[in-house]
């Protein structure tokens, strides 16, 4: 039996242990829950399309190609493509092999067959791995027609006594001259179509990070303006110093890989500075899911469905692929477009960061 005291009684309910209680679990509705699934779902689906599609879908169509030599075996070679070719190739004609060359130099064809006693295939493989095989193709079409309609000929001159019976006829071979070869360290070009996607990745990340930790339009503009000078320098150096993928001048590439890196980051961040969040989704989308795919940096341009592969040079991965290509390989080619369209872009982000800094100001004062 206990004895309460008055001092017990009085003792201030405070101090009696409080009643421990659980945190009530709020859950996801189930609706939400499910909702979120299958969106992921479907962003993964849109970014396997928009990667794979391309690639699936690109056929060989109007790669352009020189003839040169004789008029009339030239005339009678452009028949006999746009017949066996089916608009594989688009065909320019030259005067000689000089011309040819100096076409591919510049870009304007990708290669050349060049007609004449000793027949020749130009090609460039500094344009990818596929059109060089493809014109090494034609070079084995050519010298398969070429002997078979030297042993018709001398089959028509011993049936016509014109050849002792038992003559053989003369074996023509189809000479291949690659005019622009890749460097001996990316020989089969891979290293310049894989560095592509890395670019672009690296800009928009760099867009996306200053768009989230950098406050101030003025200190934004500088961090992007720092991002592309010391990327472009980096990445030319692991490109060019560390692994020889580009070629020639070193401060030229590292101005195309810098501004790349900078048209990209400025466009999100000026997207940012419009839009808020979803403009940096509208940055990824353009530059990842459309530009990149458009970009043709693994196969020429021509190949992709329709007008794809042209409107691909109009964004900031296709330009600078080109561009490094150009510089690389190709100094006698016209670079001026892609140097424009990433001009062009960088333009828009940093229009975008000075618009959306002036129309925070604005609000700023309306409030106040």
């Amino acid at each position: 039996m206990s004895i309460s005291t008055e001092r017990d009684q009085a003792r201030p309910t405070s101090e009696t242990p409080a009643a421990v209680t659980t945190p009530r679990v709020v859950h996801t509705p189930w609706g939400r829950a499910i909702a979120l699934a299958v969106a992921a779902a479907a962003v993964v689906v849109v970014i396997l399309l928009a990667f794979l599609w391309p690639t699936v879908t690109s056929t060989v169509k109007d790669l352009p190609i020189g003839v040169a030599g004789p008029s009339a075996q030239v005339t009678a070679v452009e028949k006999q493509l746009d017949t066996a070719a089916d608009g594989a190739f688009a065909v320019t004609s030259y005067g000689d092999r000089q011309a040819a060359v100096d076409a591919i130099q510049k870009r304007d064809v990708y290669g050349a067959i060049v007609l004449g006693d000793t027949p020749e295939v130009l090609t460039a493989s500094a344009n990818g791995a596929a059109v060089a095989q493809i014109l090494n193709q034609v070079a084995t079409t050519l010298q398969t027609q070429a002997n078979a309609q030297a042993a018709a000929a001398v089959q028509q001159a011993i049936a016509a006594g014109r050849a002792p019976a038992g003559t053989k006829p003369p074996t023509i071979t189809v000479k291949v001259t690659d005019i622009v070869p890749l460097s001996s360290n990316d020989s089969r070009g891979l290293g310049l179509a894989a560095s592509s996607f890395p670019l672009v990745l690296g800009g928009m990340i760099g867009g996306v990070l200053i768009s989230l930790l950098v406050a101030g339009s003025w200190r934004r503009l500088t961090a992007v303006v720092l991002y592309g000078v010391v990327g472009g320098l980096a990445v030319t150096g692991i490109l060019q110093g560390w692994f020889g993928i580009l070629q020639d001048g070193l401060w030229a590439n590292a101005l195309a890989v810098g501004l790349a890196m900078f048209a990209t980051a400025a466009f999100v961040v000026g997207m940012n500075a419009l839009f808020g969040r979803v403009g940096i989704a509208i940055g990824a989308v353009l530059t990842v899911l459309v530009g990149n795919p458009l970009s043709a940096a693994a196969q020429p341009l021509q190949f992709l469905v329709g007008p794809w592969g042209a409107i691909g040079q109009w964004f900031v991965p296709g330009a600078s692929v080109s561009l490094l290509r150009d510089l690389s390989y190709f100094p006698s080619a016209d670079a001026l477009f892609p140097w424009l369209v990433l001009l062009g872009w960088a333009t828009v982000g940093v229009v975008g960061m000075l618009a959306g800094h002036f129309r925070n100001q604005e609000v700023t004062e309306a409030a106040a």
